[in-house]
């Protein structure tokens, strides 16, 4: 039998039993970091993590742009630790006259206590709030650190936060520079195992921003299966900058290039500007673009050396200007005929961008930093774009023609998508619905409620829909294997027969439509068989979401059903195994005469098993879609989903030995 989930579908009520001067808590200290991390670090999982290395090292980055630090090493030890070390000014070590206290520690262990608020410590720095050392000692069971400042060398040692090891001076030294080392506290976060890859990618980004500044990450954590293990090493320093950094997004393309040389803007704002009473500050500007031939948009924004995901005013700056400078080149060399005029969209296919402003006094959102908002800075980007960009297109004509002509066939192919696009709205109001017919819908409205799972083919979509719970789960059954969008621009995506119904049933739309307030379903579920066409399916689906919904992605909307790979069973006895070594384990468990049962595909079971493994939230398994790396996630799509075939027979030729079971 089916059982019910454990879900209120009505509002109901709750009223504490008390509430008076008693329930009103003051949290002193960290105390309110280890209550509430997320505040802090946005998620305990392992995205918050690995924000902790990040908040260390950016303190270091401030040193580099300080222009006192040239070297900075992060290495994860085999103990779970992570060390942070570089060869910047360190710590001023006097006693702190208001808290009485030894500096370090005050800057370890108080919130908003720092030397990037005015104090002229620093031009440019990426922590603001003074929370960074502090959050990262607060949610680490154990840190330390060696503080050389001014030829003298000192050490402390804290736990959870609180003083375990004094301040301690250690005598005279010929060294500078900090070095943090900390335990993360796995009473806070849910894994404490540090990913090597995002956080190279991470050192890298830095390592690009910061031209001539060394980086080191090392990883000397042994693997108990590799007997030929070593420790992995990566030394990162990239003369060019943003420009070495296009060079090595685009190679990642392995897409033609329409233009040979990144084109690499430059400006500096001093000081001095005042507006509405107030001096703006001084900024620097970097900007390096190149385009390639295919039909992404990969643009990256850095503030202060932060990666703005969500970007901000420097890159509204910057979009705005390249399209007036190119709609501007375009009328007058003749290239766009009458009226003609291209769309911001239009503009950007193909381009590969990194722009990254330093300021005095940026104004992000929230402690993670992913948005800027300081309005000054867009007037700065838009008016340098407008004049260096314009100036580069008079002196290289070539390169702007081949630009424009690229941006024509995308604005071409934006018409033919809108006429596809209204054909089926046409399509669907001669129907007399907006929500396809194969969709089996929920009873349940409220979005936070509700699920939707994305099947492969009739025969599961019939048992997925016999075994739902009706009241919160809609089924949507695909017919055969759908448009690899990473080949493909809009006006084909408008007119896929398997794409479009899965665009209506979600209801946000895409591309210049997307509206993720419009989302139908709290929970987008792939649910696809365990075996080689059903992670084609999954990948495929993955590759559409992220193009063009990546914010259902980012927003924690999409996961990925694990249907079990076997039945074992023995008389009326039956478990579900879902690897190769649950099934040995379930075997012996059972005794004599059991027996295992390959599932071949999710259309094999029937209603009532599908309910009971894959689609009862009491006992299913689902994993959640994330982006760690944008960087990482764009490479991989576009290696395994572009239409150059050779960067994929080498990436499966160099990684075929790593491939236990392809049928899994």
């Amino acid at each position: 039998m089916k059982s019910p989930r454990n879900i209120t579908l009505s509002k109901g009520k709750y009223m504490p039993q008390t509430y008076n001067e008693n329930q009103i808590q003051v949290l002193e200290g960290l105390e309110a970091v280890r209550k509430r991390p997320g505040m802090y670090i946005g998620t305990t999982s392992l995205r918050g993590l690995h924000h902790l290395i990040y908040e260390i090292v950016d303190n270091s980055i401030d040193e580099a742009m300080a222009g006192v630090c040239d070297r900075i090493k992060v290495v994860l030890h085999a103990d779970g630790s992570c060390e942070v070390s570089d060869d910047g000014r360190g710590i001023p070590a006097a006693l702190n006259q208001k808290m009485g206290v030894p500096t370090p520690e005050v800057v370890f262990t108080v919130l908003h206590a720092g030397g990037k608020f005015g104090g002229g410590g620093y031009r440019f720095s990426g922590g603001l709030h003074g929370v960074g050392a502090s959050v990262v000692n607060a949610l680490s069971k154990r840190l330390s650190y060696v503080n050389c400042y001014e030829g003298r060398r000192y050490t402390q040692t804290f736990s959870r936060g609180k003083v375990e090891i004094p301040f301690t001076d250690e005598g005279e030294t010929d060294e500078t520079g900090l070095c943090v080392r900390f335990w993360p506290d796995d009473e806070i976060f849910e894994e404490t195992y540090f990913d090597y890859d995002v956080i190279l990618s991470r050192m890298r980004e830095q390592a690009f921003l910061n031209a001539g500044v060394r980086i080191v990450v090392r990883d000397e954590r042994p693997d108990p299966t590799d007997p030929e293990w070593q420790p992995r090493e990566d030394d990162l320093c990239y003369e060019g900058g943003v420009t070495a950094f296009v060079e090595y997004l685009n190679s990642a393309k392995h897409s033609a290039l329409v233009h040979d040389s990144v084109i690499d803007i430059r400006a500096e704002r001093e000081a001095g500007i005042i507006v509405n009473g107030h001096d703006i500050g001084a900024a620097t500007l970097e900007i390096a673009m190149q385009y390639n031939n295919s039909y992404v948009e990969t643009l990256m924004t850095f503030a202060n050396n932060i990666l703005t995901p969500e970007g901000g005013t420097h890159e509204v700056g910057f979009k705005s200007a390249l399209t007036r400078v190119l709609n501007a080149y375009g009328t007058k060399s003749g290239i766009l005929k009458g009226d003609e005029k291209l769309t911001g969209e239009d503009c950007r296919e193909g381009l590969c961008c990194v722009v990254s402003v330093k300021l005095t006094d940026p104004q992000f959102e929230g402690q993670t930093k992913s948005k800027l908002g300081n309005s000054d800075i867009r007037t700065f980007v838009e008016g340098v774009v407008n004049e260096k960009l314009s100036e580069y297109f008079e002196e290289n004509p070539s390169v702007a023609r081949a630009i424009l002509e690229k941006a024509l066939a995308a604005a071409r192919a934006r018409e033919a998508a809108k006429k596809a696009r209204d054909l089926t709205r046409r399509k669907s109001a001669l129907e007399g619905t907006s929500l396809p017919g194969r969709l089996w819908d929920c009873q349940e409205k409220r979005v936070d409620l509700t699920e939707l799972y994305i099947v492969e083919g009739n025969s599961a979509g019939g048992s997925a829909k016999d075994g739902r719970d009706s009241r919160f789960q809609a089924i949507l059954p695909l017919r055969g294997k759908i448009l690899n969008v990473e080949k493909a621009r809009l006006d084909r995506i408008y007119s896929s027969v398997q794409l479009i119904p899965l665009i209506q049933s979600l209801g946000c739309g895409i591309g210049d439509e997307f509206d993720i307030t419009k989302l139908r379903y709290g929970k987008v579920i792939v649910m696809a068989d365990a075996d080689v066409d059903g992670s084609h399916i999954q990948i495929l689906l993955l590759t559409f979401f992220f193009r063009h919904m990546r914010k259902l992605i980012e927003n924690g909307h999409i996961y990925l059903a694990q249907p079990p790979l076997y039945k074992v069973f023995r008389g009326k006895e039956e478990r579900y195994a879902f690897t190769d070594a649950e099934r040995d384990k379930y075997i012996e468990e059972l005794g004599k005469n059991a027996q295992a049962e390959r599932y071949k595909g999710l259309g094999e079971m029937n209603p009532e098993q599908l309910w009971e493994t894959t689609m009862d939230p009491e006992n299913r398994i689902l994993k959640k879609v994330s982006i760690d790396d944008a960087i990482a996630c764009d490479q991989a799509f576009t290696l395994l989903m572009g239409d150059k075939v050779e960067p994929r027979r080498e990436f499966i030729k160099a990684n075929a030995r790593h491939v236990s079971n392809l049928d899994v």
